[in-house]
């Protein structure tokens, strides 16, 4: 089969590799649809993510859906044929969080696609991709594979608004309107909120975040006061979530927070050591969250993409064939052009 395997800084080639014999409990999937990520970006031009180098020939990619071409031995409830959505993230089910339902804080975790092990965890940009029968869950038939693979970048999002409270009749402002953004800015009109405010520095994502049923997008490069409220000087927001990994961003959600709201950083800061406000956070009592990957909510996401309830047409801006991965991510690169990018296989 043929994956699309990073050498070096962009440099992404498409070659053959050998498919694995599969294992007790383990299923091949024959890929359909993978999303371009945030982190497969950082891999491809940086050739690492945050302390974590790239250090062997590496497949990139862990946002997949395709369908079950082969069942190992001790397989139950997949057949072939099957379609499913593949969850990245393998948990290792015995540490003091996977045993308190905090999965997503496993302390021997093994997520596709990453290269924080040696030797890398394989990524899933591949024509077949083997994996546990677990980690895959069936998508109602008829879904479109391509909304199928935005499962995990939606699980992050209800992840995310599990730590903000309940969302009914909230305010809610979201920064960064990528994907991670837009899909929180669903979320939460999913969740009730009344209203919901979206920001990013260009317009194109902004444009796409309107079509996904913002109240309101503001422009910060072009309305730097654009959050500001007179009849609210204390700032008028009950939640934040933080998307866009840029400190002044997450000023300017400290400062939209009504006291006592809350702010959920969601986004990853190029600088681990980001300095904080404590003392806007101390006399506006606000309550600051983070939130990291996703526990159990996979399932649910899937879920949620299958009913139709989310309009996914403003989020999947292009698709490539594997052939094209260079240009699919040269693509992805481009915020004034794509939001999710997805490489068909």
């Amino acid at each position: 089969m043929r994956a699309t395997v990073l050498h070096g800084i962009e440099d992404l080639r498409v070659e053959p590799r050998d498919e694995r014999p599969l294992g007790p409990g383990e299923v091949r999937v024959r890929v359909e649809a993978g999303g371009i990520c945030g982190s497969d970006l950082h891999y491809f031009h940086h050739a690492r993510m945050g302390d974590f180098p790239v250090r062997e020939p590496f497949v990139l990619g862990h946002e997949a859906a395709g369908r079950i071409a082969e069942t190992g031995p001790e397989v139950e409830g997949l057949s072939v044929g099957d379609p499913v959505a593949i969850n990245p993230s393998h948990p290792c089910g015995h540490c003091a969080f996977c045993r308190t339902g905090r999965e997503n804080l496993c302390a021997d975790m093994i997520f596709l696609g990453s290269s924080r092990r040696f030797p890398h965890v394989q990524g899933v940009f591949a024509e077949t991709y083997a994996t546990h029968a677990r980690q895959c869950v069936p998508v109602p038939a008829g879904t479109d594979p391509g909304v199928a693979a935005l499962a995990e970048p939606l699980s992050i999002c209800l992840h995310a608004a599990s730590h903000a409270g309940p969302l009914l009749g909230r305010r809610v402002l979201v920064t960064g309107a990528g994907p991670i953004g837009a899909l929180c800015l669903v979320v939460a009109r999913l969740g009730g909120a009344v209203e919901t405010v979206i920001t990013d520095v260009m317009d194109e994502p902004l444009t796409a975040a309107e079509a996904l049923g913002a109240t309101r997008t503001v422009n910060v490069a072009t309305r730097p006061d654009g959050l500001t409220d007179p009849a609210h000087p204390r700032g008028r927001f009950d939640v934040a979530f933080e998307c866009s990994g840029n400190p002044h961003a997450q000023r300017s959600c400290i400062e939209a927070l009504a006291p006592g709201g809350t702010l959920v950083q969601v986004g990853t800061y190029p600088d681990p050591k980001v300095t904080v406000p404590a003392d806007y956070i101390m006399v506006k009592e606000l309550v600051l969250k983070s939130s990291f990957r996703f526990a159990r909510e996979f399932p649910t996401a899937v879920e949620l993409l299958a009913s139709g309830r989310i309009d996914t047409a403003p989020l999947l801006s292009h698709s490539f064939a594997i052939e094209d991965a260079m240009d699919a991510f040269r693509t992805a690169a481009d915020r004034k052009r794509a939001m999710k990018v997805q490489i068909r296989f």
